[in-house]
């Protein structure tokens, strides 16, 4: 299992905690993912066997938001 952190700026309420654990979660392979609102930040532990890091960060690129 691979654990990241991702620094993503955009994110300023509920809804985009939302949108990004909703979408990120919904990824095969994806096995947790937690938004740090006010860090702008997204833990995400995934089996990279399964689903990519860059697939992820496209996923909440897709969301609006700003994956650096």
């Amino acid at each position: 299992m691979e654990n990241v952190t991702l620094n993503v700026s955009g994110m300023s309420c509920g809804h985009c905690v939302n949108a990004v654990e909703g979408n990120v979660g919904k990824l095969a392979g994806v096995e947790s993912v937690k938004v740090h609102l006010d860090a702008g930040k997204v833990d995400v532990a995934f089996d990279k066997e399964k689903v990519s890091l860059e697939k992820i960060k496209e996923t909440i690129d897709d969301q609006g938001y700003d994956v650096e």
